[in-house]
């Protein structure tokens, strides 16, 4: 076995995370994405092997942990539709920070076991001078962890709709979550200041992970479904947080790289994703959005027209250029592959095809960008909201599939309502667009949609993928 400072293991450990800054940076494009997906993959391999060659290291936990984690693993990746999956990558983050937690508070009672002279030789080469440091690093990395983990339970029941997608507000809100923070602080100050040997700081260790939990649940309680995207990418960064904080406790250099770069990737993305909607971080998390269905304040003009899938093949057949919106409609329906095969014969039939995807649409980030590459979508056919509302005008056909509030008019021409400066899909301006829903209920946000009755609106009702599916019958038939 080798100590953490032998260059075996200080190669192993640059390599890894050298291969985690490659596999990010190729996450950045589609076309590379599953590839850089490996490169992590493989950077996070070497990761493991250096651990696993210091010494005092035990091999039967580890071995145990890989068996027990692989099997739950695979059998989620093979069970999980990609319907739940944005709910599956929440539980995913907290489990991270429970990891995190965990380590922290296994640190911090060995520590009080030993002593502090003897936990520093189990630290090896490298180990802090202070004890100050590891005790502030131990009781943040126990707070972030713990927020994360019941922050991340409470987003997954919600977007397994197991508890009501609205915000769940009452009164005192706010001051409870202040409460909580403060008592958080007071119980962490406590441990720094006694360090384990006082009498009293396992005891205030504890609390600090009780109201971590508490509170990670009272913060994302308040934050509405159509938050949701936003929340797991900050989840995700609360992850990555203490994942390095838990590095900084164990010295573990991997830890800290790998924990960096997605508490960096997903506070960049977080902040991407609010400008997505023109909205700040704390209007995200503190102002409650979607608590009530509401209505636009302006008197909604004109009427809802259907259209049957015969008419609607009839203006898709005249069509020379057709752009997709996919929403979470198109993930409930699983019609990703028949949406595929719809674009395939609209460009047989001569026409131009894009997918347009919004930066919130779907229910995680990315979300629609997984079906259609499931699909088989070709990448350079999917586009952003920046590529097609310039042209939107030129466009003959938008189909509109199941997205409600990223293509809301709403957004542009209302002021007083709740998505009022959003930046949106422009479908309305497009020749005719097509929505596919099952009814008229608002989306997510629930504003009130004015797109659905819009002159060159056609509504098309019913399930997306057995609507699609006849445009499709329609198509082969002629």
């Amino acid at each position: 076995m080798l100590s953490s400072d032998h260059p075996l293991i200080t190669s192993l450990y640059i390599l890894a995370s050298v291969l985690f800054i490659v596999g990010l940076k190729m996450l950045n494009r589609a076309a590379t994405a599953r590839r850089g997906n490996l490169i992590s993959g493989v950077g996070m391999l070497a990761a493991i092997v250096a651990t696993c060659l210091l010494k005092g290291i035990s091999f039967q936990w580890i071995l145990l942990g890989a068996i027990v984690g692989s099997a739950i693993g695979a059998v989620a990746s093979y069970s999980v539709k990609m319907t739940a999956m944005p709910e599956m990558v929440g539980l995913f983050n907290g489990f991270g920070g429970l990891a995190s937690m965990l380590v922290a508070w296994a640190e911090f009672h060995k520590w009080r076991g030993l002593g502090w002279e003897a936990y520093l030789r189990t630290l090896g080469a490298g180990a802090p001078d202070s004890s100050l440091f590891t005790a502030v690093a131990a009781v943040f990395t126990a707070i972030v962890g713990a927020v994360t983990f019941s922050g991340s339970v409470v987003a997954f029941l919600k977007l397994a709709e197991w508890i009501t997608g609205r915000p769940i507000l009452f009164r005192g809100q706010r001051l409870l979550n202040g409460a909580i923070v403060l008592a958080t602080l007071a119980a962490a100050a406590a441990v720094v200041v006694q360090r384990p040997t006082g009498g009293a700081a396992y005891a205030a260790f504890g609390a600090v992970m009780t109201l971590g939990l508490v509170l990670g649940v009272t913060s994302v309680i308040p934050i509405g479904g159509a938050d949701m995207p936003v929340v797991i990418s900050l989840l995700n960064s609360y992850s990555g947080v203490a994942a390095a904080a838990a590095g900084f406790i164990i010295l573990n250099n991997g830890l800290i790289v790998a924990g960096s770069l997605v508490g960096a990737s997903g506070l960049i993305l977080t902040n991407i994703m609010c400008k997505a909607m023109n909205r700040s971080l704390a209007n995200v998390l503190f102002s409650g959005f979607g608590a009530v269905e509401t209505a636009s304040s302006s008197a909604v003009q004109g009427e809802v027209k259907p259209v049957s899938v015969e008419d609607a093949y009839y203006i898709l057949e005249a069509a020379r250029s057709v752009v997709f919106v996919p929403g979470y409609g198109m993930a409930v329906a699983q019609a990703q592959h028949v949406v595929r095969e719809l674009g395939q014969l609209l460009e047989k039939n001569g026409a131009e095809v894009k997918y347009c995807i919004h930066p919130v649409a779907g229910r995680m980030p990315g979300h629609m960008n997984v079906l259609l590459a499931e699909a088989s979508v070709p990448y350079e056919q999917l586009v952003e909201p920046g590529d097609v509302n310039p042209v939107i005008d030129t466009v003959d056909v938008a189909i509109v599939i199941g997205a409600n509030d990223v293509v809301n008019p709403a957004a542009r021409e209302d002021r007083t309502s709740p998505l009022w400066g959003m930046p949106i899909i422009n479908v309305d301006q497009a020749r005719t667009c097509i929505v596919l829903k099952r009814s008229m209920r608002p989306g997510f946000a629930g504003v009130e949609n004015p797109l659905f009755f819009k002159p060159n609106t056609r509504m098309l009702f019913g399930d997306a993928k057995a609507s699609i599916s006849a445009l499709v019958a329609e198509f082969k038939s002629e």
